[in-house]
């Protein structure tokens, strides 16, 4: 599964460390991250590969993440 985080760009569900809050999270200025939003992010996606800045709110990311899903 594939979710969207913001800009016509998608990552593999399986591949999301984690989805951090803007509030919460201290991104380094290492060069490795790309920022997806025009403006300033609102949440950061962590991947194994890439860190995303994304203009999508953590909770938004949060139900993609869980949308097909059932509850067992």
């Amino acid at each position: 599964m594939y979710i969207h985080i913001g800009e016509d760009h998608m990552v593999r569900a399986s591949e999301i460390i984690a989805i951090i809050d803007k509030d919460s999270a201290v991104v380094p200025e290492t060069g490795k991250s790309i920022n997806l939003s025009k403006g300033s992010f609102k949440s950061v996606v962590i991947t194994e590969k890439n860190v995303y800045l994304s203009p999508l709110a953590s909770s938004t990311l949060k139900k993609r993440s869980y949308k097909g899903k059932q509850d067992y």
